[in-house]
């Protein structure tokens, strides 16, 4: 394989016929249906999976089948099968859902209204992951433009991922005919420590997401007729916080959502550390003279990739400040978002946050809690050599630079569940998600040339997959 042909190629087909189909992809608010309860009646998820199927019927390899399954109340799911003359197969999975609009968008932006600026493409959904099914078969294209010989690939593309690939268990089981049993799963659907260097992820977090809702009245009251007298419902919730959370350093405070981190993970992120320096926290958008959690970068990271910790990502009962009248308010709801440790079996967290947060309940209060469905996180399988060598032979060919590993502090559900089904399968997980490119929040965007450079790190890796036994 000539690996100048092969960027020349990936480089003008980014240009020429994904970036457009991108741009159109950004315009259509696909939420996920966490988010979206009548998808399915607003039909933008349609539109997105006809906008894919009629781009891939266009660019797809010869002799190859684009499956699409749609089943009743459920998200939709495009598997392209491309047939192969070497032994094995490469299973490349994205997702085609997106997360809301949240506020905060530059002047000049907005979550669908695609923008490009200073090579990087602004919109959601862009690079979380709408851009993985094209660079796929971008790779798979520019690979097969030089006449080489490639084992089975199947690229899955789902349409649930941001709520918690709450369909795809049930479609890896419908589809396992078509699917089949992959040696290599590559996900495209994480991050990179910067855009310098090829990185794959090596651990994602789990989460647990719920509702937590504390009455204590049957109806508002005046502040100055009851306060003193009835409990605030926003303290007694501070207090049932507090039971999970150190509210001072942040630290989780139950030591059954804790595990012992593995020494080969602490040796990667002092590695990982030594090479972005203060990068692991000075890209954040910090208000001035704002600052993290603590001094210490290795720390820093290790809370953010193999710790617990706890977000509120959302309130009720709680007026806009403008309609903030001298009212004690009859009950407070907060969303909580707890991420746990990669290895930390998710049920065993939920019962464990059951417990703590409903016994006792202060003043006899009426807690209660609605659980979303819970993900388990992930860690690596060892590598084996060959796939270690092509990794690093892929990122020296195109950035100049080593490979770098990297834990996570998102979940990609799917991970988790693809391991348990195929547990001799080996994986590289990667993504465009590099420093600022801000998925969930507002200004999201793609980094063009690290996501060209990323699809032909995964070309030089399918193509040397076939050595996988020497």
């Amino acid at each position: 394989m000539k690996s100048e042909k092969l960027q020349k190629f990936i480089n003008s087909f980014w240009d020429d016929e994904i970036l457009p189909t991108l741009f159109e992809y950004i315009r259509i608010p696909n939420k996920s249906p966490v988010f979206d309860p009548e998808w399915e009646a607003n039909g933008h998820m349609d539109k997105v999976v006809e906008l894919v199927k009629d781009w891939t019927i266009q660019h797809k390899p010869e002799n190859s089948t684009l499956h699409t399954f749609k089943e009743n109340g459920r998200t939709p799911l495009l598997i392209l099968d491309v047939p192969g003359k070497a032994d094995g197969t490469i299973l490349l999975y994205g997702h085609l859902d997106k997360q809301p609009e949240m506020e905060g968008w530059a002047r000049d932006m907005g979550p669908w209204e695609p923008v490009l600026k200073d090579d990087k493409l602004y919109g959601r959904g862009g690079a979380d992951d709408g851009y993985a099914v094209f660079a796929s078969i971008c790779a798979v294209n520019a690979l097969l433009q030089q006449g080489i010989e490639l084992p089975r690939i199947v690229i899955l593309i789902e349409c649930s991922e941001e709520s918690g690939s709450q369909d795809l268990p049930f479609y890896m089981d419908h589809c396992s005919s078509v699917i089949g049993s992959p040696d290599l799963v590559i996900c495209l659907d994480s991050g990179a420590g910067n855009y310098d260097q090829f990185w794959t992820t090596t651990s994602l977090r789990g989460l647990i997401g719920c509702t937590l809702k504390v009455d204590i009245l049957k109806e508002g009251i005046h502040s100055g007729g009851g306060s003193g007298i009835a409990p605030s419902s926003f303290r007694i919730i501070r207090q049932l916080l507090s039971r999970l959370e150190d509210e001072k350093s942040g630290q989780i405070v139950v030591e059954d959502l804790h595990i012992d981190i593995p020494n080969c993970r602490m040796e990667e992120v002092e590695t990982m550390v030594d090479v972005l320096g203060d990068e692991v926290f000075n890209t954040l958008p910090w208000v001035d003279g704002a600052g993290p959690m603590t001094d210490d970068k290795v720390e820093m990271v290790l809370n953010n990739t193999w710790r617990p910790m706890l977000s509120v990502v959302g309130a009720d009962g709680i007026p806009a400040v403008k309609n903030g009248g001298n009212v004690l308010r009859p009950y407070t709801t907060l969303k909580l978002s707890l991420r746990i440790p990669p290895t930390l079996d998710a049920d065993f967290a939920q019962q464990t946050i059951e417990n703590v947060l409903l016994k006792y309940p202060p003043y006899g209060a009426k807690v209660s809690l609605i659980f979303e469905k819970t993900a388990t996180g992930w860690e690596t399988p060892l590598l084996s050599q060959w796939l270690d060598y092509a990794i690093q032979t892929a990122s020296e060919t195109v950035f100049g630079k080593q490979a770098l590993a990297m834990g996570e502090g998102g979940t990609i559900p799917f991970m988790s569940m693809l391991e348990e089904k195929f547990p001799n399968a080996q994986f590289v997980i990667t993504g465009v998600l590099g420093p600022q490119s801000n998925a969930h929040g507002p200004n999201e965007f793609l980094h063009i040339p690290y996501a060209k450079k990323l699809t032909a790190c995964i070309g030089i890796i399918i193509e040397a997959f076939k050595t996988k036994n020497l």
